[in-house]
């Protein structure tokens, strides 16, 4: 009984002491209000901040401009060849849902010095509309970054996926950069142009990509410039294969005195999957046995070289570096620096 006592008088000291803190607080507000003149909040920004990053490399300088990021469900067939429990406990260890899948999506602009450089174009309108505007944001975060999209001297496209190609029309199915010179793979061209070839496409997505491939380069009346791998295709931009997600599939080496950046197109999508589990197979890969082959190859060679690499579908702004990890590799975001 003593201690019941004590106990409700402590409870009736604290609450005349958080009384008496309450209205000293009042008087002190009443008081401001008397002499300061009243202020509304902020009003909310209502919109995103622009996404574009930029870095040199050597005497080149290269701008990362997000097409956004897209966040879907994750289903059976995402994995081709490992069970969706192992792909939603791979997705967990990551500290991301286990039942969503997020892509991101970022092309690059290369000022080589003489020439301004586009390396893929995103979704474009189409894919602004449908998502309301969660991706095909490059257009417009590429004016926000300062670069006219009439200044582009070279549209280099590294496969034949709406990601990377459907940039290249407006909303007016015209030229999204009227003035350049559209780079495309020979063999990719080859490929998704033979007739053949898409009379014998599965149905479903590949019927679907040769039909918007042709409704893209038919917009452009077909004007094309076609490259070959292994030769410069503007200062500093070598163009290497690195086939399996696409038949024509292309990487770059991009260089500039003793700087180096290895830009990975697709070679892995995303990177808590299939570069921590190089041997998975993804849907979205046309050969996935050439993908799987590829991928540990290009990795290999980026942990021996050490080298950057700016990955199009790595978190933005998706320039990292990759290191072993177990039996695949650990993609590790480059610092972040406020100045070129």
């Amino acid at each position: 009984m003593e201690l019941d006592h004590l106990s409700r008088e402590d409870d009736m000291t604290e609450v005349t002491r958080r009384g008496a803190i309450a209205a000293a607080a009042a008087t002190t507000l009443a008081s401001m209000g008397a002499s300061a003149p009243a202020g509304a909040a902020a009003p909310a920004a209502g919109r995103r901040a622009p996404g574009w990053y930029r870095y040199t490399v050597g005497d080149l300088e290269v701008t990362v401009v997000t097409d956004g990021a897209r966040s879907f469900d994750l289903t059976p067939s995402y994995v081709t060849n490992a069970p969706i429990e192992e792909v939603r406990k791979a997705l967990a260890a990551a500290y991301m849902p286990p039942n969503r899948m997020i892509h991101h999506y970022a092309p690059i602009v290369i000022n080589t010095g003489g020439k301004l450089v586009v390396i893929d174009t995103g979704g474009g309108p189409g894919a602004y509309k449908q998502t309301k505007g969660e991706l095909g944001q490059f257009a417009e975060n590429l004016v926000a970054s300062g670069i006219d999209p009439k200044s582009i001297d070279m549209v280099v496209i590294s496969h034949f996926h709406g990601d990377h190609v459907n940039g290249l029309l407006d909303a007016s199915n015209k030229l999204a950069f009227p003035n350049a010179e559209v780079l495309v793979p020979e063999v990719e061209w080859k490929f998704w142009m033979d007739d053949g070839e898409m009379s014998r496409a599965s149905a479903g997505r590949m019927a679907d990509l040769f039909k918007n491939n042709r409704r893209i380069f038919d917009a452009l009346g077909r004007k094309v410039t076609t490259y070959g791998w292994g030769k410069e295709i503007a200062p500093g931009v070598l163009p290497v294969a690195t086939t399996g997600h696409s038949i024509g599939h292309t990487s770059y080496v991009v260089s500039s005195g003793n700087s180096t950046i290895y830009v990975q197109s697709d070679v892995t999508n995303n990177p808590d999957l299939f570069a921590r589990h190089p041997d998975w197979g993804g849907a979205f890969d046309q050969d996935p046995n050439a993908a799987v082959a590829t991928r540990r190859k290009v990795y290999d060679m980026l942990v021996a070289e050490k080298l950057l690499v700016q990955g199009f579908h790595y978190p933005f702004p998706g320039l990292a570096r990759v290191e072993k990890a177990g039996g695949g590799y650990r993609v590790i975001p480059a610092p972040w620096h406020p100045t070129l």
